[in-house]
Parts: C-alpha cells; sequence; structure tokens
C-alpha cells in the first residue's frame, strides 16, 4: 500500500464528534464511499495483498464489512460469505457470541457457507475493541475453514482491538 492511499483515506474520513453517544469520536467513511476513485484504490490495495495468498473467500460482518468485501470477492473472483446478526440468514447456522461494552451480541453464518478446503480473508471498515472481529473468525473456523487474515480499512489502536485478536493475523490500511 502506498502511503499516498493511507494520507488520502485520512483526508476523506471525518471525524464526528459524540455520535452515537457522549464522548465517541466516530470516524464517519461516508466520504470514501462517495469517492469512486479512492473506494477502487482501497480494493485494489486488498486485492494486491491476497490475490497470490490463496484466499477462496472473503467474508464480511454486517453491514459495512459487506461494502468492501463484496468488492473485494468480486476482484479475487471468489464467493462472499455474509456474516449476519441474529435471525437475519435463512438456512440453518453456527452463532458466536461476542462481548459488547454493556452486554453481548451474535453473529452467524450459514453453515455450508465454507468448507475445510477455504481459506478466508475477512473484510471489515473498522478494527475497534475487536469483538466483531475475533467473532467473526471463530464463526469462520467453527465453520470447518482457515482464516488467511482479517483486514481492515481503519483501526482505532487506543481500542487495543489488535490485542483482542491475539496472534491473529490483522492487517490495517491506517491506523489512528
Amino acid at each position: 500500500m502506498t502511503k499516498n492511499l493511507e494520507q488520502r483515506l485520512r483526508s476523506a474520513i471525518i471525524d464526528v464528534p459524540d455520535f452515537p453517544k457522549p464522548g465517541i469520536l466516530f470516524k464517519d467513511i461516508t466520504p470514501v464511499l462517495h469517492d469512486p476513485a479512492l473506494r477502487a484504490d482501497i480494493i485494489e490495495a486488498f486485492r494486491e495483498r491476497y490475490c497470490e495468498r490463496g484466499v477462496t473467500a472473503v467474508a464480511g460482518p454486517e453491514s459495512r464489512g459487506f461494502l468492501f468485501g463484496v468488492l473485494l470477492a468480486s476482484e479475487l473472483g471468489v464467493p462472499f460469505v455474509p456474516i449476519r446478526k441474529p435471525g437475519k440468514l435463512p438456512r440453518p447456522t453456527y452463532s458466536q457470541s461476542y462481548e459488547l461494552e454493556y452486554g453481548t451480541d451474535e453473529l452467524h453464518i450459514h453453515q455450508d457457507a465454507v468448507t475445510a478446503n477455504d481459506n478466508v480473508v475477512i473484510v471489515d471498515d473498522l478494527l475497534a475493541t475487536g469483538g466483531t472481529a475475533l467473532a467473526s473468525w471463530q464463526l469462520i473456523e467453527k465453520a470447518g475453514a482457515r482464516v488467511e487474515e482479517a483486514s481492515f480499512v481503519i483501526e482505532l489502536a487506543a481500542l487495543k482491538g489488535r490485542r483482542a485478536m491475539g496472534k491473529r493475523a490483522v492487517y490495517s490500511l491506517t491506523t489512528y
């Protein structure tokens, strides 16, 4: 990835204070989505990283993981695997609970979404505390596949999501 891409990302991302609640500094990626050239360069950076690594599927947690994951899957010519909240997938699923700041949540994946022969990359917009990323990784493994790496457009280092991922491979285009 070029330094230029990181600079362009940082220029496009808008800080929104006190959203969705007081004390939170939200990183708004909407301007990234409005910029076709920047969006294409993000996907190209991910494609270059994974095109020679034997990736057979791309998984993304809802909802913003869908935005980048589907585009990357198309570029790599592999299936996209949606990871969803409870009650959103119509066939039998595996589930994985994870901790939130106040309580727990759960993610699901179709039981037939991947196989033991798959090498999956997880893509999402943001790595914060790592709960969603870790649960996504655990779901892919529960379904029998291998996870190559979890990739993010943005990483918020102060929230220690990388630490929550343990020794699992994590990659981010830009870190705050």
